[in-house]
């Protein structure tokens, strides 16, 4: 089946995202007051620094005078959208300011052909089962971007490709997994009692055949399916292999339970570290500490799971304690059709929103085809809606 890619875009979700009890109102800014207020946010991702009036009169064609700009950016100094640092200064969008910025781009752009060519020419390479296409998509994100980008699995939705347990010795297991989309996780168990090879490769072949027996195309089952499926195995058969189902449940009851070593996966941290944000040392620490949040982040990226879309979190949207000056863009991903993990993209409050949005959708949607199974087509012709 191959699925036209031209014209698809993800659905970008911008203004509902923000945090419980966090949220702010959203001004309803006249139409000068937002032309301004969108050339502030625009002229500040590009420089990062302080806006002035006489650089928007100059540089965005919005047809006013100095005076009158200044006049308007007082007022949207009021309403909460813009700052100034310091007295002499410009100003610089507050996090309110991007907010509105960002819902107003929730509809207005579409991945750039240079972006969609790079996505598409990438993952057309990557084999599902044998590369691990989602941390791929990962370091593909970071490197279009300058940002790092964030990954989280949830392989209890993805299906199973490989299991093997692996004696480390001590009644110690290693259990490893290789997902469907080609992922490889490694877990730690503990038995009652050592286990012998042989009996180790006659579970590994039932597991083998009953992790394939779907017989409906879709590919194995879940963690969670094989669970139920050797429940009913154990509560319905009584014979002479009941003792080896028996075995195979507590090993894999035990492996479901075990903590995964790659449910967060983040790349591109060093991209953040050459922008003009990061100067100060202090920063840089703050930062850090964001990416050793992994419970917090891994949580943030959930949210995708339940809104759908692209989501857009900035500043204390994202409740990341280490850092109030980020941004997050992130959207979910697909494996045989069923919502697997969220991947996206963390940085300073300016990112360029109206690159990176569309971006990260595209990327999520073409991750999603290639672990679906679908052809990856870039010169179809466009769908309607």
């Amino acid at each position: 089946m191959q699925i036209p890619l031209r014209a698809r875009r993800a659905p970008l979700v911008a203004g509902a995202t923000s945090a419980p009890g966090r949220a702010r109102a959203v001004p309803d800014l006249a139409y000068r007051a937002r032309k301004i207020l969108y050339a502030l946010v625009s002229e500040y991702i590009a420089t990062g620094e302080p806006v002035g009036s006489r650089t928007l009169s100059k540089r965005y064609g919005l047809n006013l005078s100095a005076a009158t700009i200044r006049n308007e950016l007082t007022d949207l100094e009021d309403t909460g959208c813009v700052a100034q640092p310091h007295t002499s200064a410009g100003r610089v969008p507050t996090e309110l300011g991007f907010r509105v910025f960002i819902d107003a781009l929730a509809q207005m752009r579409d991945v750039s052909d240079r972006d969609r060519a790079a996505v598409l020419a990438r993952m057309k390479q990557l084999r599902p089962g044998v590369d691990d296409v989602v941390r791929e998509a990962a370091r593909m994100l970071a490197s279009l971007s300058g940002a790092a980008a964030v990954v989280s699995r949830r392989a209890d939705r993805e299906a199973i490709a490989h299991l093997r347990f692996m004696p480390l010795g001590d009644r110690r297991l290693l259990v490893v997994v290789v997902w469907q989309s080609g992922a490889v996780q490694n877990r730690v168990i503990e038995t009652a009692e050592a286990l012998p090879n042989d009996e180790l490769e006659r579970l590994h072949n039932y597991l083998a055949e009953l992790t394939g027996a779907r017989g409906d195309g879709d590919g194995g089952l879940s963690l969670p399916e094989l669970r139920a499926a050797l429940a009913d195995a154990v509560a319905r058969e009584r014979d002479a292999y009941d003792g080896m189902r028996r075995r195979a449940k507590e090993l894999v009851d035990a492996a479901a339970a075990a903590p995964a070593d790659d449910s967060l996966v983040i790349e591109g941290q060093g991209n953040l570290f050459d922008r003009r944000e990061f100067s100060d040392p202090e920063k840089i620490r703050r930062f850090l500490r964001t990416f050793e949040e992994r419970e917090r982040l891994l949580g943030l990226l959930d949210r995708t799971l339940v809104a759908g879309g692209v989501q857009v979190l900035v500043g204390s949207e994202a409740e990341l304690d280490a850092a109030d000056d980020v941004g997050v863009i992130s959207s979910h991903y697909r494996a045989n059709g069923v919502p697997s993990g969220s991947l996206g993209l963390i940085g300073p409050t300016r990112l360029d929103y109206a690159k990176l949005m569309p971006l990260v959708g595209f990327t999520a949607q073409v991750v999603s085809d290639v672990l679906d199974g679908h052809s990856l087509e870039d010169d179809d012709e466009p769908i309607d809606g």
